[in-house]
């Protein structure tokens, strides 16, 4: 896809439900940058479609008659690879499907939209057209991604919490380890949670995904780790061998409490474009563990997480930053190193051992010079 000759997103929308049909294309045509090139009742349609016109992107319900929607991606990724976006209900089956989808190719999940307040319409509108933009960026991996453009004033972290300052707590030596990632961030977050040993300091992580799919994501880690994975509950205490996922549509927060570290999960208004924020997070982690924290930024779409991991290095912790050649998206890393915030740049699979490395020798790569880019 060349976003220069083409300056519109064009997007297939595929469900069984009219309704839904015509919501999505009403969501997604509110966005300048995207057009909705046509809507498809199932599968065979969709063919049909897409011999007439190939789209950008593709937005694909799972469960559909005559075809469901897995069948249709293996095809679509073996005969024409597309970038998908599942789009889902919230059901327990149906994320568990929605999940599937992620290890057979689709890019990201949306849910589909409901109706609700003004408000919730407009965060809607913003998580769909979003994640669309997303997806086609990904099509196009290596390549850094714009920020989205003619948006309304977006919100800081800010909103929800004063900036660090030079006193953060230093008096314990319980290390704490901030994640932030989205697009492509699914399986590069198991890449990494996979290689880490048991004893790994306690986790905390910001994935951007859907209320519900949270759960079930942190349920399938949980199962192909060696630390335990869950979806973080308020009050939850970090502990070594154990990482915390923030609940999808839930700022996810580190507080400390004496020697003990614990989570703050909160409603909140959107930082970044996002609820949870990788911003939030970040700057609760350097607030409250400062030079014990390392903090890590992964593929995605924009730049959520760059000021929090520039914040985390001023408070004196390590910080990486994954290498273009391994993101989906150069989108948030890119960010972060514009800024400063990477104390080195990293491909994704060196993080996990860095991560064990900074662990052993406390503060080893704070304040280095970040690495050139591979």
């Amino acid at each position: 896809m060349n976003l220069e000759r083409n300056p519109r997103i064009r997007v297939l929308v595929v469900d069984d439900s009219a309704s839904v049909r015509q919501a999505l294309t009403s969501v997604l045509s509110t966005d300048p940058e995207i057009e909705v090139i046509g809507a498809a009742a199932d599968p065979f349609v969709a063919v049909q479609r897409i011999a007439e016109q190939v789209p950008d992107v593709i937005t694909l319900d799972v469960e559909m008659p005559r075809m469901d929607g897995l069948t249709f991606l293996d095809r679509i990724m073996a005969q024409h690879p597309i970038p998908v976006v599942i789009c889902s209900t919230l059901a327990d089956a149906g994320s568990q499907t929605a999940l599937a989808a992620l290890d057979k190719g689709a890019v990201d999940i949306i849910t589909k939209p409901k109706l609700g307040t003004r408000q919730f319409f407009h965060e809607s509108c913003i998580r769909i057209c979003d994640t669309v933009k997303s997806a086609a960026l990904a099509g196009r991996r290596g390549h850094v991604a714009p920020k989205p453009a003619r948006v309304p004033p977006k919100l800081n972290a800010d909103a929800l919490m004063p900036k660090p300052n030079s006193g953060a707590m230093v008096q314990t030596t319980e290390k704490i380890v901030a994640i932030g990632a989205s697009t492509g961030g699914t399986e590069a977050l198991r890449v990494v949670l996979e290689a880490l040993p048991a004893d790994s300091p306690g986790i905390v992580i910001v994935q951007h995904m859907p209320e519900v799919f949270t759960a079930r994501f942190a349920e399938r880690l949980n199962g192909l780790c060696r630390v335990g994975v869950k979806e973080a509950a308020d009050g939850d205490t970090v502990l070594r061998g154990q990482a915390l996922i923030a609940p999808g549509n839930k700022h996810l927060m580190l507080r400390r409490s004496g020697a003990r570290y614990f989570v703050e999960v909160r409603d909140g208004p959107f930082v970044n474009r996002h609820r949870p924020s990788v911003d939030v997070l970040f700057r609760s982690v350097a607030r409250y563990a400062g030079q014990n924290a390392l903090g890590v930024i992964l593929t995605g779409m924009g730049d959520d997480g760059a000021k929090g991991l520039r914040e985390m290095r001023d408070a004196g912790a390590a910080t990486f930053a994954q290498d273009e050649a391994s993101c989906v998206v150069f989108g948030m890393p890119a960010e972060a190193i514009k800024l400063g915030g990477a104390c080195r740049v990293l491909p994704l699979s060196h993080m996990a051992a860095q991560i064990a490395a900074c662990d052993v020798a406390p503060g080893a790569v704070a304040g280095r010079t970040l690495f050139p880019l591979a």
